[in-house]
């Protein structure tokens, strides 16, 4: 019996191809995502069943789905958040979760940098009416001398501040688990996420989604922030609870937001879209050449050495 290993990420079949190659070289049986976009769980569930191992993306690996996947082994995930997967139905069935932690940090943090900008000028709404005919100015924020809040000081949280220290920001940060030695070599203060809503001028959100992290900016603490401040989200879109956002951008009580990531993807007529001083794009924060290039090589090494019986470079569970 082959060795069968289902891939859904559709990059990977324009751009990992030499990866699909490698695994067909190991003597893998390579089954591609054949619907062009996420999966559904029904869909996943049809595909999963006889597979040993899955390289994936955002698709929903719930309980339902693992309980119908016989022989799988491992799931080796394209990026770094890992919501879209139960853990720990996961690990009562014995499958081994890895994820590509490193692979996509500049691509994101470069992302979020470049939403900040559009926010804070109006970059795209300039672009929109100006391909309207509009010829109008619109008057937006400088980014030097601002404080910057940056929530989660993770691997993308930390290269974020790194781009942007050249701005001369004031730098303070939220993390449950605060890296002290770090923060001092950097010259960057923690505080609370209180005293970092009230205070910050760029609020940028670097956690994964968990069940404690979902609507962690919610109408409480967006009422917490200045009437001019602007918030970024490159992270998961249930971190924001999006009426509450929708509501606050609309009366004005907060600048503007960027979000690369909303609560449904993709959104269906959500009323965010209608607002001006909001800038969404499509959850492109890991889709640069580069990132999906060492998201690709990671992933399909996880997954290759797991199936061979050895420790993966990167296991979630």
């Amino acid at each position: 019996m082959s060795i069968k290993v289902l891939i859904t990420p559709r990059t990977f079949e324009t751009r990992g191809k030499k990866y699909i190659e490698r695994l067909e070289r190991e003597g893998y049986e390579v089954i591609l995502n054949p619907y062009g976009r996420v999966l559904k769980e029904e869909e996943i569930i049809k595909l999963i069943r006889d597979v040993d191992g899955i390289i994936v993306g955002i698709d929903p690996l719930t309980s339902r789905v693992l309980e119908n996947a016989e022989r799988l082994k491992v799931i080796s995930k394209y990026g770094v958040g890992v919501d879209n997967i139960d853990i720990e139905a996961a690990k009562k069935l014995g499958i081994i979760v890895t994820n590509t932690p490193f692979a996509n940090t500049n691509g994101v943090a470069e992302l979020t940098i470049g939403l900040i900008f559009s926010v804070l000028r109006g970059i795209s709404l300039s672009d929109r009416k100006s391909r309207e005919g509009l010829w109008e100015r619109f008057i937006g924020y400088e980014l030097y001398g601002k404080t910057l809040g940056v929530i989660g000081t993770g691997n993308i949280g930390k290269r974020v501040i790194k781009l942007l220290k050249g701005f001369d920001l004031r730098i303070t940060c939220y993390d449950l688990s605060p890296d002290y030695s770090w923060a001092e070599r950097e010259g960057v203060l923690y505080v609370s996420l209180e005293e970092l809503l009230k205070n910050s001028d760029i609020i940028t959100l670097h956690i994964p989604l968990t069940k404690d992290t979902y609507h962690l900016i919610s109408e409480r603490e967006i009422n917490m922030m200045k009437p001019s401040a602007i918030i970024i989200n490159t992270s998961r879109g249930g971190i924001i609870d999006e009426i509450a956002l929708y509501k606050a951008l609309k009366e004005k009580r907060i600048f503007g937001a960027g979000l690369d990531v909303l609560e449904e993807e993709p959104p269906k007529n959500s009323p965010l879209f209608d607002l001006e001083n909001v800038v969404i794009t499509s959850h492109t924060g890991a889709h640069t050449e580069e990132a999906i290039e060492k998201m690709a090589e990671v992933s399909v090494e996880n997954l290759i050495l797991v199936l061979k019986g050895e420790e993966p470079k990167f296991i979630v569970s």
